[in-house]
């Protein structure tokens, strides 16, 4: 399905959690000197004008990265994920948001490289227009869980791999539980960064029930919530959930997810937040 536009979420709380996560994620598997394998299976259009009309419709980004842009002493995950914000506006004010492909061309090295699928027309052209034919990477108009399989295992054995679809129909859980378990059973040490929203929470444990049914070792859970569960309000909180995690992960998710319940929280009061090891390493 091709409704799915995240111009009218980006900057929004669950961006503000998801990216954080994947840039302490990138600044730790750079540092070692063997190429990364980068791959984003669902990568939308790259970069979002916060003043374009998509972005402007429901103005999400006023509960995510607005708050957070002036904010002091944040900690040092939040301040390094505000870092890259930063690094594609001009001067102090916000104007865009940087999508899962800009924060990872401008993280990546000239080593690693960085594989792209978008289906929808209008966010492929933009995304390839984004990424200016940089020879690191490589733009598909296609769907990303078709093309998984083909790019694991790497060929210097390091990846990781964000998976971050639209879940517009059910069956993008069950699909996403079937995808993740054949990438791992081709390349087991690959990291996999899970993007979910909680809109009905019983999806979310029946996710979290199968991936700790998979086999699959070594998976913790971050989530965020601005307000408590209710099958009315849409997307009430979201999550990540990460295998093959980096071994700093933890203490960053410890110290950051306090601080955003006390910096996004709305006025009812009701922001919280879950840190949780679905399944051991060993």
């Amino acid at each position: 399905m091709l409704s799915y536009r995240h111009g009218f979420h980006a900057g929004n709380f669950a961006d503000v959690l998801k990216h954080t996560v994947l840039v302490h994620t990138l600044e730790y598997m750079t540092q070692k000197e063997k190429p990364l394998r980068i791959i984003d299976t669902h990568a939308g259009a790259g970069v979002y004008k916060l003043g374009g009309y998509q972005a402007q419709k429901n103005r999400e980004y006023d509960n995510g990265i607005t708050r957070l842009w002036e904010c002091t002493n944040p900690p040092a995950a939040i301040a390094r994920y505000l870092e890259q914000v930063r690094a594609v506006n001009d001067g102090e004010r916000l104007q865009l948001y940087p999508g899962s492909p800009l924060f990872a061309q401008n993280l990546m090295r000239p080593i690693d490289r960085l594989f792209l699928h978008e289906l929808h027309p209008a966010d492929f052209q933009m995304l390839s227009e984004c990424m200016q034919g940089d020879k690191r990477i490589k733009v598909d108009e296609a769907d990303g869980f078709a093309g998984l399989q083909a790019l694991l295992p790497p060929p210097d054995r390091r990846a990781l791999v964000l998976i971050d679809p639209s879940y517009e129909v059910k069956s993008d859980y069950q699909l996403l539980v079937k995808q993740i378990m054949q990438a791992h059973k081709r390349f087991a040490t690959g990291t996999y960064a899970i993007w979910y929203p909680v809109v009905l929470r019983q999806r979310i444990d029946d996710l979290e029930l199968a991936l700790k049914k998979s086999g699959i070792k070594n998976i913790q859970l971050m989530e965020f919530g601005l307000h408590a569960d209710h099958p009315e309000y849409g997307m009430t909180s979201s999550g990540m959930i990460v295998i093959n995690p980096p071994w700093t992960l933890w203490a960053a998710m410890e110290e950051t997810l306090p601080w955003l319940v006390d910096n996004l929280n709305t006025e009812e009061g009701d922001a919280f937040y879950r840190l949780e090891q679905l399944v051991p390493e060993k």
